[in-house]
């Protein structure tokens, strides 16, 4: 049984202010490091067990470079404009069908490593005005900045983190 609340039962609440960025991008930038320090330092049969049927931790890691796509989609979405984000998988299919398992971990973190940092390397190059940009969220249903996207990006980090910490202690 896990601790750890279910990511669809999160509420957001995104009244900071923009000039936050910074302290964001340095959340996401630390997530690969994070990732790598969990998972090299355990057993490989323990980074593959599947409690209870659900996700291994090495397939959680999996399901962040999965994501990646996404995450850079909405960040283009910002810098277009336009309603609403793009839509994510809420089954997570592409997660599930991609064998994460039978993976060399060493790729899945290598692969993670290099799509954050294209998605970071995107949002570093945009100027201030763009972290301000508002746009509907289509699972919360509620107004998002680009600002906001990248704090929902962290914490939704920080929940898989969270996952694979209790999954491998």
């Amino acid at each position: 049984m896990t601790a750890i609340p279910s990511w669809y039962e999160r509420k957001f609440e995104f009244a900071f202010p923009v000039e936050q960025y910074p302290n964001i991008a340095v959340r996401l930038r630390g997530t690969p490091a994070h990732l790598e320090e969990l998972l090299h330092s355990s057993l490989h049969d323990r980074l593959i067990a599947k409690p209870d049927g659900k996700w291994s931790a090495q397939e959680h890691a999996g399901h962040l470079l999965d994501l990646e796509t996404l995450w850079l989609a909405r960040v283009e979405d910002f810098v277009r404009g336009g309603e609403p984000l793009s839509v994510a998988d809420l089954t997570n299919r592409r997660t599930d069908e991609a064998n994460f398992n039978a993976q060399p971990l060493d790729e899945i973190l290598s692969n993670f490593r290099q799509a954050r940092m294209k998605l970071v390397d995107r949002v570093g190059e945009l100027q201030p005005d763009f972290f301000g940009r508002t746009l509907l969220h289509p699972r919360l249903k509620q107004p998002m900045r680009l600002v906001d996207h990248l704090f929902f990006v962290a914490e939704h980090d920080d929940h898989h983190l969270a996952k694979i910490w209790e999954l491998v202690s």
